[in-house]
């Protein structure tokens, strides 16, 4: 049965009550991960002079600023109306496309690790591709139920289908021409999780992931993938052809999480992570990290916040009012399912680098403030399913 069958109404509740009816637990997890970043962050980067201009705190001090600021959004996503937020979604779906093509503008976007992903701004660096994810989310969300409730039946036809994914795939194109592989992956598995529970026959699953492959193929013969991230794949296949070329990122990592044994090393003790063996560990290898310094029970401990963040995400999917409320939360729910399963599992040596943030525990303004709209927009969809 498709995840679009009606439910029953409830009760209509006293709003004054609406603080008790937050979903506390989603809450918890996200804090607790937050947390846990800030101090992870902080161990890798205080002792770095070249990153930090000679202040040890400084990106602990712009995390929790970014942390803060997120909240705030988290905060206005959720308590705003599900009609204005019904009505705001093309506007967010208009805006991400344009920041898309600005970042491709000679002079406007900025190349960063490889990729054009950036737009600088006077007091930060904007990443559109982040709020990408969530404008796919809305955008496909919101033609599938208008469809739906429109025309009165309770699947997706094909057409609907076909419209949604033709939404999704400009945002794609945009993000694949910068090249950013790692947001085109988990913008593929959105897409994929918003169209299996839309109600569509399965036949769809197939074609999606036969698209997926095509694709892949055109942009490896059209060179739009470039050298380094095709060799990103070849090092995932075969991790011991360059360990001292493509392969080192991974290669230390794995040395970091394997140092960390049960109990880790100790926060800012770790030799791996304290002596700058590991690239990019403040970002997309924060992981390793973990591994190392708070060991099997830290790193542990991330992914049982991420198991308890995504139980909570599919229970609001499961009980919300509408069409649009459910694809919203199942396509947050994949979000944050598959980019926390590459980061991971990146580090582990089990996925291809393709430098991906963790949510909620890397370091990044665009990547936190994407996350915790997000979290805002569960939130509006958990409350509206208990106040009526």
């Amino acid at each position: 049965m498709a995840l679009l069958t009606p439910i029953r109404t409830r009760p209509r509740m006293d709003r004054r009550s609406t603080v008790w009816h937050v979903d506390w637990i989603l809450v918890f997890g996200v804090v607790a991960l937050s947390f846990i970043g800030a101090l992870l962050i902080w161990s890798a980067t205080h002792n770095r002079t070249s990153l930090t201009e000679g202040k040890p705190d400084a990106f602990l001090v712009r995390h929790a600023l970014n942390f803060a600021i997120g909240l705030v959004l988290a905060i206005g996503a959720a308590i705003t109306d599900h009609r204005r937020v019904r009505i705001l979604a093309p506007l967010l779906y208009a805006a991400s496309v344009v920041g898309l093509i600005l970042v491709l503008v000679p002079g406007v976007g900025s190349t960063i690790n490889g990729s054009r992903s950036w737009i600088q701004l006077p007091f930060m660096s904007i990443q559109p591709s982040e709020f990408a994810k969530l404008a796919v989310i809305v955008g496909m969300a919101l033609l599938i139920a208008e469809k739906s409730e429109t025309d009165r039946h309770e699947d997706a036809r094909t057409i609907d289908v076909a419209q949604a994914v033709g939404v999704a795939a400009v945002p794609v194109v945009l993000v694949m021409l910068q090249p950013d592989l790692g947001t085109v992956m988990v913008l593929g598995s959105i897409v994929f999780g918003i169209i299996a529970v839309s109600g569509v026959p399965k036949r769809w699953m197939l074609g999606l992931l036969t698209a997926g492959v095509l694709v892949a193929a055109i942009a490896i013969k059209l060179q739009v993938l470039k050298e380094y991230q095709i060799a990103r794949f070849t090092a995932f296949m075969h991790p011991s052809s360059d360990p001292q070329g493509i392969g080192y990122n991974v290669n230390q990592a794995r040395i970091a999480i394997g140092n960390g044994g049960v109990f880790g090393q100790g926060l800012f003790h770790g030799g791996q992570t304290q002596n700058a063996f590991v690239p990019e560990q403040h970002t997309d290898f924060v992981f390793t990290v973990a591994g190392e310094e708070l060991g099997l029970i830290g790193a542990g401990t991330i992914i049982v916040l991420f198991a308890i963040i995504l139980f909570r995400g599919l229970r609001i999917a499961v009980t919300a009012r509408d069409a649009f409320g459910r694809l919203v939360a199942t396509g947050i729910v994949c979000w944050f399912a598959f980019q926390a399963f590459e980061n991971i599992g990146m580090t582990l040596g089990i996925m291809p680098v393709t430098g991906l943030p963790l949510p909620f525990v890397s370091y990044g303004g665009s990547s936190m403030f994407a996350c915790l709209l997000a979290v805002g927009l569960l939130q509006n969809i958990h409350l509206r399913s208990h106040r009526y």
